[in-house]
């Protein structure tokens, strides 16, 4: 039986000075370690809403987040971040990459914020991912240097740099072109199979969240659909 990483219970958030606009109704959901889940809904159904919580990004109104038996409700905001920067990757759809650093650099820059250095073994690592993703020709390019699909890789290596259990990924193929879309989401599946790292995706492509093990689709900030789709991401 897989490893349950993240479960939320009755997570509810509310919007507004008076807490008017609910925007999350009561979200039970339970990730397995090496899931790859694709978050799918139209414009305001609350997936981004809820992988900001699940990311340790925001706070739900009521209700809970337990990561590996860590409730994130009792950590302070320090705590948290510490926490987030430890387990966590992020990827969203802008690249957030800096561009007056190299990309080498900008890969590096998690591991920093985390150990305040950066090792020897460090470095190789993040030499290693950038091989991994295809840019080992680019680590002394600077970010604006670079084309839109490269650096949505280099964002890819940012996310990977601390071996987070999870990935959390806002939309990252949605300012890429269709080739670009692929190659990146098929990036995305063979590290999940290669190092069951967990993924959680927001996307509004459809063809892409098929293509997923575990199709969540929400509406009107519910869950409509947990679907199962099989193992097979190849």
């Amino acid at each position: 039986m897989a490893k349950v990483l993240l479960k939320t219970i009755n997570l509810v958030r509310d919007f507004g000075t008076n807490g008017e606009a609910r925007v999350l109704h009561g979200i039970d959901l339970e990730v397995e370690q090496g899931d790859f889940i694709t978050l799918i809904g139209a414009s305001g159904s609350g997936k981004s809403t809820l992988l900001n919580i699940l990311g340790a990004l925001d706070r739900p109104t009521q209700g809970e987040v337990i990561i590996e038996g860590t409730d994130l409700r009792k950590l302070n905001d320090d705590e948290l971040a510490y926490f987030r920067n430890k387990t966590m990757g992020f990827i969203f759809q802008s690249h957030f990459l800096l561009p007056q650093f190299s990309i080498l650099e900008n890969v590096l820059i998690p591991y920093q914020i985390y150990t305040g250095r950066v090792t020897t073994e460090i470095r190789n690592r993040a030499l290693d991912l950038l091989d991994r993703v295809g840019l080992s020709h680019r680590i002394n390019s600077r970010a604006n240097a670079i084309s839109g699909g490269e650096q949505q890789r280099g964002a890819i290596a940012r996310a990977l740099i601390n071996k987070p259990r999870m990935i959390l990924a806002d939309e990252p193929t949605g300012n890429l072109d269709s080739t670009n879309t692929e190659k990146v989401f098929q990036l995305l599946k063979d590290i999940n199979q290669e190092s069951k790292t967990t993924f959680i995706m927001v996307t509004h492509d459809r063809n892409l969240a098929t293509q997923s093990n575990r199709l969540v689709e929400m509406k009107d900030g519910r869950i409509l659909r947990d679907k199962r789709m099989g193992t097979n991401l190849g």
